[in-house]
């Protein structure tokens, strides 16, 4: 009988050591790399399998463990931050479409007034009073 139960230990211990290494997550490995563990696992099964238990297996519980470190909601839109920064992000947007549509009405303006002091006549052919000799207006006293 104990033929038949050691084998059928040491391979429960291997598959069980391999399985838990493959299903953990490469950033929570202890010790050496992932495919470093997969290798010890292979060459020595029932020893590598000891070693990951003790010495490479997160603390923790592994599957548990992975769910708890990660603090990021799955989907932008259930991301509070993301929301905020958005909401921002349309008021700055609409504040720069605001700004550049006063900017826009302001340039027709001033081309408006532009185009209509050309058509007008200027200062000069306004004055009635004196002959246009510039001269002549400096003698007077007033």
């Amino acid at each position: 009988m104990l033929r038949v139960v050691v084998p059928i230990l040491v391979l429960v211990v291997f598959v069980y050591g391999l399985i838990d290494l493959i299903r953990t997550d490469s950033r929570q490995t202890k010790g050496i790399s992932k495919p470093a563990w997969i290798v010890v696992q292979i060459v020595l099964p029932v020893i590598g399998a000891v070693l990951w238990f003790l010495i490479g297996r997160p603390r923790g519980g592994g599957a548990e463990a992975a769910p708890a470190t990660y603090r990021h909601p799955t989907a932008p839109d259930d991301d509070p931050e993301f929301l905020r920064n958005l909401a921002r992000r349309q008021r700055n947007q609409a504040e720069a479409d605001r700004l550049k549509k006063l900017r826009d009405e302001l340039e027709a303006k001033e081309r408006e007034l532009r185009n209509g002091t050309d058509d007008s006549p200027g200062p000069d052919a306004g004055e009635t009073h004196g002959s246009g000799d510039s001269a002549q207006g400096t003698d007077e006293v007033k």
